[in-house]
């Protein structure tokens, strides 16, 4: 079955979605849509795309099955339901939405209408994760009790053309970067049962640009988070986002066991290295990985939605997935205002782990190997 795919935004990062067909051949881009009309043309001649139409011809089109959602993150929301409501399934970049009655909306109309909804990050999908999520699974580190995940830097203001964005509401490092740091502690550990956290705006400008005399522009949102998370499975983590630190030797993402300790790599990424040092041993081993993805492989999350559609199973980049992290996200900064736990009222299932015998591309013929 060959899922058609219609693109929503063609900005900075629709190549790498674009060249998803070529790894996976249950998909087909068959329409491409922007704001700039003529941005769009230039895309879908760049990638041999048939159709470049408007918001409005593109959600109408019989070409089209599913949408993918690659517009600015405020207008995440908006533009998947509109697809929903025309009938299309709808897989979204990150985050869902930024608003978190808005996020409940695009499920509660998706459950309505019978549709799916995907959301980035699928980087929990890829080789690095997929490995780690195994070596868990398998025990290597006993029973989960901690974690604690990390992403310290200074902000995007030096090298993004326009980043304005990244400082206002519904940015900030936590919705920026959170997303990939709680959709991999999530695959390895279940959904979260509660949050405290405290959050600041260190500073109240920031410049964009190398030059310290350039553009200054306003804050808007938290820039430093600090939170516990505990989750229904038992083990408590610490997750730290912040665009305020300069330095930092912390690691993205370990885990703690009862028989060890077990290291992940950069969830942004889709390869390792992935390292486990055992109790009472004296040095960290790294395993070697044992599933494909390890290049940016950006678009996996919606090739197991379109084969999960033909399958009658669920997929793994799910919306339900995705809201959970969003209202994660949201608990985080309200409970930096209040000052108190937060409990977290959504339970998605652990998304299922894919097999180690995975194909790079799967054919029609061999999607019965991702079934859990």
């Amino acid at each position: 079955m060959t899922v058609r795919v219609g693109v929503v935004g063609v900005g900075n990062i629709s190549p790498i979605y674009l060249q998803a067909p070529r790894r996976s051949p249950n998909l087909e881009v068959t329409a491409v849509g922007d704001l700039d009309l003529d941005r769009a043309r230039a895309r879908a001649e760049e990638f041999g795309v048939p159709l470049a139409l408007p918001l409005g011809e593109l959600l109408a089109s019989d070409e089209v099955d599913v949408v993918l959602n690659l517009t600015v993150p405020a207008a995440h929301a908006d533009v998947s339901l509109a697809a929903l409501a025309a009938g299309k399934h709808v897989y979204s970049e990150k985050p869902l939405a930024t608003d978190l009655s808005a996020g409940r909306a695009v499920l509660d109309l998706a459950r309505g209408r019978s549709l799916r909804v995907g959301c980035a990050p699928d980087t929990f999908l890829g080789a690095g994760l997929q490995t780690a999520r195994k070596a868990l699974d398998d025990g290597l580190i006993g029973e989960p009790v901690a974690a604690s995940a990390f992403m310290l830097g200074h902000g995007p203001e030096r090298w993004h053309p326009n980043p304005d964005f990244f400082y206002q509401p519904g940015a900030g490092p936590m919705f920026d970067m959170g997303p990939y740091y709680l959709t991999a502690l999530v695959n390895m550990l279940g959904p979260v049962r509660r949050v405290a956290a405290s959050a600041r705006a260190s500073f109240p400008e920031r410049v964009a640009g190398e030059d310290p005399s350039g553009r200054r522009f306003p804050v808007s949102t938290p820039t430093h988070v600090a939170c516990t998370l505990d989750f229904d499975a038992g083990p408590v983590a610490t997750l730290v986002t912040s665009f305020d630190v300069w330095a930092s030797e912390l690691p993205r993402i370990e885990i703690y066991g009862t028989e060890g300790t077990l290291s992940l790599p950069d969830p942004n990424t889709f390869g390792g290295p992935v390292r486990v040092r055992r109790m009472l041993t004296d040095d960290w081993e790294t395993l070697p990985l044992t599933h494909p993805h390890e290049d940016n492989s950006r678009g996996i999350g919606l090739a197991d939605m379109a084969l999960a559609l033909a399958e009658g199973r669920a997929h793994r980049a799910s919306g339900e997935l995705a809201l959970h992290v969003l209202e994660v996200m949201h608990a985080t900064l309200v409970s930096g205002e209040q000052g108190r736990h937060l409990d977290i009222e959504t339970r998605p299932a652990r998304p299922a782990a894919l097999p180690a015998t995975l194909p790079a591309a799967p054919s029609d013929s061999e999607t019965r190997e991702v079934t859990p």
